[in-house]
């Protein structure tokens, strides 16, 4: 980030390269410093999605495992996890190796957080209103760990690129765009 003099005294702060940013959930009330993967769509030039050039306006690809790790510990709900149901008489292939005998797999450890009553019940009172556009839970669940969000900020006067996630209307509109655009490369 540069600072350059304009008139009068005052400084501009010039984004010469930036990988983080402020963004926000709006119908969640919550803002988190994310990654910024990549810009995928703008609207004004197609030449500034090639070089990936911030500017205010343009769609871009965020992490969002900070929203996800947010959405766990106010509402006790893990987005984007597919949950398998055993039913009965499913039988699951064991894998063998060259001389038949079953393979072991090795698991990572993976520690649960302990769950008191206290927060199940305040979960539990969270969970009534929680509603989630489905388009939004379709983003957080086809593993690629991305989230589309605009940047609301202008990188290139104030040195930051700070944004919201896209919702409703907007997701969808901007979700048919990029999909567009793939279809054609």
């Amino acid at each position: 980030i540069n600072a350059e003099y304009m008139g009068g005294g005052h400084k501009k702060w010039r984004a010469l390269r930036l990988d983080t940013g402020n963004f926000s959930w709006g119908s969640e009330g919550v803002t988190r410093r994310v990654h910024i993967l990549d810009v995928v769509y703008n609207s004004t030039n197609n030449e500034l999605v090639r070089t990936k050039t911030l500017v205010k306006g343009c769609i871009v690809a965020i992490d969002a495992n900070p929203f996800r790790t947010w959405y766990y510990k106010h509402y006790g709900v893990q987005l984007g996890r597919h949950v398998v149901v055993k039913r009965k008489g499913m039988v699951l292939k064991k894998k063998k190796d060259s001389k038949g005998a079953p393979v072991k797999k090795k698991k990572k450890e993976f520690k649960k957080p302990k769950v008191t009553k206290t927060m199940l019940r305040k979960w539990a009172k969270r969970s009534k209103d929680r509603q989630l556009d489905d388009d939004l839970k379709a983003q957080f669940r086809n593993g690629t760990g991305k989230l589309l969000a605009q940047i609301s900020s202008r990188p290139g006067q104030v040195g930051r690129a700070d944004g919201y996630i896209l919702e409703g209307k907007e997701l969808e509109f901007y979700q048919k765009k990029v999909d567009k655009k793939k279809k054609k490369v």
